[in-house]
């Protein structure tokens, strides 16, 4: 009995602090086109992100489409950050950069072309070079997720414009 009242404070308390779990996120275009400026791997990333989690339809041509996100590019970069005293890598730093656009069925800047940007630091050790190699790749994926939650988030921000409005460049 005990256990079942501290369950059902815990769980008022959870609901009082204004909790609750992401759910489907609301887009403003019904259709939306993926185009992956030569990154199918990142486009298909976007599109599994924008099936699962929203009701946005996918489409397979630009013209079909609500609206546009091209994606322009994504990079990965590693950069020394330390060297130890006899010269060696200490730490690198992982950097992971995509820009995108987002465009209206008349080809109007609904979101003007902006980076994501994120990084990361990574200590490094010779002794251990193919376990630093897998935390590196777990490192990219994980910037690569949480790329795709900023994109989602910008995207469930982006504001259409009528029909008549005169286009922004």
């Amino acid at each position: 009995m005990r256990n079942v009242l501290t369950g059902f404070i815990l769980t008022l308390l959870l609901a009082a602090c204004g909790f609750q779990l992401r759910g489907v996120a609301s887009l403003p275009f019904e259709s939306l086109y993926v185009d992956g400026g030569g990154n199918p791997a990142l486009a298909a990333e976007i599109s599994r992100a924008i099936r699962s989690g929203t009701q946005t339809r996918l489409t397979d041509k630009a013209e079909d489409a609500q609206a546009v996100l091209q994606v322009q590019g994504a990079a990965r970069e590693k950069r020394i950050l330390a060297l130890s005293g006899a010269g060696r890598v200490r730490e690198y730093e992982l950097i992971y950069r995509v820009g995108f656009r987002l465009l209206d069925k008349g080809g109007r800047d609904l979101m003007a072309a902006q980076p994501i940007e994120l990084r990361r630091a990574m200590l490094y050790d010779d002794a251990q070079v193919l376990a630093k190699e897998q935390e590196e790749v777990l490192l990219y994926r994980d910037m690569q997720n949480d790329v795709l939650g900023q994109l989602m988030r910008r995207l469930a921000a982006a504001k259409l414009q009528p029909a008549d409005a005169p286009a922004q460049r």
